[in-house]
């Protein structure tokens, strides 16, 4: 990591083998590597989240059984990681896209100012 990269700043959830495979878990490290560095992502690795809120995207992570969604926002100062899970459902399900506000919420309250 360079001193220009994007720290990570994990709010909820993380990447681990189980239940990731191993191959998903080194392709989630590779995409979240490619976002601190400040590369552009777009599908099917990265989708826009709206949603969300700006700068709010989901990272797909396809794996041996399933597909793992990373919801998170780039920041100008961090890529900040709001939740893993498995997809499941072809629209996000509303109590993930709630606990994701909610999250955002108390961080940016605490974050205000610095």
């Amino acid at each position: 990591m360079s001193p220009e990269d994007k720290p990570l700043v994990w709010l909820s959830g993380e990447i681990k083998t189980p239940p990731l495979s191993s191959e998903a878990r080194v392709e989630a490290g590779f995409l979240l590597r490619q976002l601190q560095a400040g590369v552009r992502l777009s599908l099917p690795h990265l989708r826009p989240m709206p949603s969300l809120g700006a700068r709010c995207y989901e990272v797909r992570v396809r794996d041996v059984r399933s597909t793992w969604r990373v919801m998170l926002r780039i920041d100008a100062d961090a890529i900040v990681i709001l939740d893993i899970s498995r997809k499941t459902t072809k629209q996000t399900p509303r109590h993930v896209l709630e606990a994701c506000r909610r999250r955002l919420r108390r961080y940016d309250e605490l974050t205000e100012g610095r």
